[in-house]
């Protein structure tokens, strides 16, 4: 049985994406070992039908963590069983490189970013120097890869020459439970995942005094304190409700109350302008139609499938007048819902997990 290895920084537990990977590659009769690291607050992991390891760092922030943990993750690589191993995103590949070179191993790239282009990264430029340098170095070094996007994957043939595959971050397919009929004043407005910043949360907030509904925010983040206390100084408390972390397996009953989604992000640097965020796909699934924007990868879906309502920016007028049309006009709000069930018969990972089991096959076969 041959040995996969995926390598993330994250501590294993809400990574909805390598959850789905890792099961559907074992299922598939792959050895899957899956190697993130392990934080004070970690909770305990269930039991998967992969294996799953975390490291342990003394450092926990920026340069000295990922120092730390690549070093730890390199020789943890060097003695372990494996015949390929996948790094995930710029913050594990070298590693994965060096240990897999030495080893003479096989090795994949799945960037779930466009590392170098992330708001975090593009805004301070001397960090934006150091992993420009690791992507230059690395990359080309990885003839296999996939991505999460097809301008994601333009962008690396453009840089580097390499053609990788796409395979889209698209949720297990389920058929949603039917609600339980809300009061009109009762509408749940849903935003879900990091509350970080540049994901307009900011001004979805205000907008908030322009609704006639109540945002729930599931998540937690850089800009969560401020968050907290915009809502205080707003006078929001009653219609903005901060719900925290939960397990993913809990979000699906959760994204299935809600009325609209949420999906904002700020236009700054590639990798936002072409991201296709899983919460996009989790509306989708659930039957919600979402405000969203109007960037490449939303579009190419949204002429497909119109299941969103597409604004150009994130200021608050522009979000107020997106959300207003959903809570007031039934006609477009039931049209897209009708357009959700459509679109996640075709774009959901029973059919994306094929093209995901089809390429390691071809890899290995190599």
């Amino acid at each position: 049985m041959k040995r996969i290895v995926f390598t993330v920084t994250n501590d294993l537990s809400y990574d909805q994406r390598m959850q789905r990977i890792c099961t559907s590659l074992a299922i598939a009769g792959y050895d899957v070992l899956l190697v993130g690291r392990k934080l004070k607050n970690s909770i305990i992991l269930k039991q998967e039908a992969f294996k799953q390891k975390r490291l342990q760092c003394f450092f926990t922030k920026r340069l000295w963590f990922y120092t730390e943990y690549n070093l730890r993750l390199f020789f943890y690589l060097l003695f372990i069983k494996m015949d390929l191993i996948c790094a995930i995103d710029l913050d594990t590949i070298l590693p994965c490189y060096f240990a897999s070179e030495l080893r003479k191993k096989k090795r994949v790239y799945d960037a779930h970013e466009l590392f170098t282009e992330m708001k975090e990264v593009i805004t301070r430029p001397p960090v934006k120097k150091i992993w420009m340098q690791i992507e230059r170095f690395a990359v080309p070094k990885f003839k296999y890869g996939y991505t999460v996007s097809y301008s994601i994957a333009e962008e690396f043939k453009k840089r580097y020459d390499v053609a990788y595959e796409v395979i889209r971050n698209v949720p297990i397919e389920k058929k949603p439970v039917t609600p339980k009929a809300s009061k009109q004043n009762n509408k749940v407005i849903l935003y879900q995942g990091a509350v970080n910043e540049a994901r307009g949360l900011e001004n979805l907030i205000s907008a908030m005094q322009s609704a006639d509904a109540v945002l729930h925010i599931y998540g937690d983040g850089n800009v969560y304190e401020k968050i907290k206390k915009m809502i205080a100084e707003k006078n929001l408390q009653y219609r903005v409700l901060l719900k925290g972390k939960v397990a993913p397996e809990e979000l699906p009953a959760i994204t299935q109350q809600a009325y609209i989604g949420i999906n904002l992000v700020e236009p700054v640097g590639l990798n936002q302008i072409y991201s296709l965020a899983n919460k996009f796909f989790d509306y989708m699934h659930a039957h919600v139609p979402q405000v969203t924007m109007n960037f490449p990868e939303y579009k190419y879906i949204n002429d497909d499938f119109e299941v969103a309502v597409l604004i150009n920016t994130i200021e608050e007028k522009e979000i107020i007048i997106a959300l207003n049309l959903l809570l007031n006009d039934a006609v477009v709000y039931n049209k897209l819902k009708h357009n959700c069930t459509i679109a996640s018969e075709v774009l959901n990972w029973r059919n994306e997990e094929k093209k995901l089991i089809e390429f390691y096959s071809k890899v290995l076969a190599d």
